[in-house]
């Protein structure tokens, strides 16, 4: 079979069938009597094995080491491979995930493609200035898509920077809101306990209500977060857990100030009270939460926290006791008038 035929058959140039014969992958099994290359069966069969291996990525050196060295050992050789296409894959996602976010600002021209391509790189950055200078350039005319700053700040754990790309993000419409949502559910608990700490900055409907579903969420810090948000918000349904952060001990001077905030709101008082108050049955919780309920239910107004601040002066607990007394004093002192 001469060198034209195998070309049609196997697929490959007569130029590369010559280049494999000079790297040795195959040669011709004879020569015509004209001296035109003639080519076997078998050595059809391993042109066919040598496109084999290198459609896996293979180079030619190591398709012939593959056909030709008896102790080669695959394995180790496909391993590498592997490596080798994740890394490809990675990088190649890398640079697709760019060219969407550039999209996404829609650049009127080269000149905003560039000025992007910057921000973004300088959101990459390893040093924290150059990062923290880049979320603020977010402000100033760069179109920088909002998913780029959620990345952002779900991967930041400096605290300088973490705060300016949660502003940009509070400026930055609904669209941040529903990104930031699925890192509530990240595997790391860092990841999820900045996307909390983002929403709870974002003043729009979307991350209120988001808000609300985190109170039942199963990572403790995350349902936290979520109750001291919607409790700044006015939201009458973080009392309960802001009540359970003053009992647990977590952020409880934060939980107290967010109750205290909520009860300003006179229909709100007498039902905050009463939601200390059930918590501070001494068979129910330890002396400490005690001693923090008491010390939240100084801050409420109205009847039902005078009369509970009124029994808890000769409450068993001294240290109860007495900051009930002290509460009692304070509330009976004129207006301006210290005790």
């Amino acid at each position: 079979m001469l060198i034209g035929e195998v070309a049609r058959r196997s697929g490959v140039s007569a130029r590369m069938l010559r280049h494999y014969e000079a790297l040795g992958l195959v040669r011709p099994t004879g020569r015509t009597d004209g001296g035109y290359r003639e080519y076997a069966d078998e050595d059809v069969r391993r042109i066919f094995h040598i496109e084999s291996l290198r459609s896996l990525g293979l180079s030619l050196r190591d398709v012939g080491r593959a056909l030709d060295d008896p102790g080669f050992a695959p394995a180790e050789l496909v391993d590498g491979l592997i490596r080798e296409t994740r890394q490809r894959i990675a990088a190649e996602t890398e640079l697709l995930t760019r060219l969407r976010r550039i999209g996404a600002a829609e650049p009127a021209g080269w000149e905003d493609v560039l000025r992007t391509v910057a921000l973004l790189q300088a959101l990459g950055s390893k040093s924290a200035r150059t990062r923290q200078r880049a979320a603020l350039a977010a402000t100033d005319g760069v179109p920088v898509p909002v998913e780029a700053l959620v990345e952002a700040v779900l991967g930041e754990s400096d605290p300088n920077v973490a705060g300016a790309l949660r502003w940009v993000l509070a400026q930055s419409g609904e669209e941040a809101a529903a990104l930031l949502a699925a890192g509530l559910d990240a595997p790391s608990a860092e990841v999820r306990e900045r996307a909390v700490r983002s929403l709870a900055e974002l003043p729009d409907a979307v991350a209120t209500a988001l808000l609300r579903d985190a109170l039942t969420h199963p990572d403790r810090a995350v349902r936290g977060r979520a109750a001291l948000a919607l409790g700044a918000r006015g939201a009458a349904d973080a009392v309960a857990p802001l009540v359970g952060l003053i009992v647990e001990g977590t952020n409880d001077v934060d939980a107290a100030d967010a109750l205290a905030a909520l009860a300003t709101d006179p229909a709100s008082a007498d039902r905050i009270a009463t939601a200390l108050v059930d918590r501070l049955a001494p068979a129910a919780v330890d002396p400490p939460a005690r001693r923090r309920l008491t010390q939240a239910l100084v801050d409420i107004p109205g009847p039902t926290a005078t009369r509970a601040l009124t029994a808890l002066t000769d409450d068993g607990d001294r240290a109860v006791a007495l900051t009930a007394a002290y509460a009692l004093q304070r509330r009976d002192s004129p207006p301006g008038v210290g005790c």
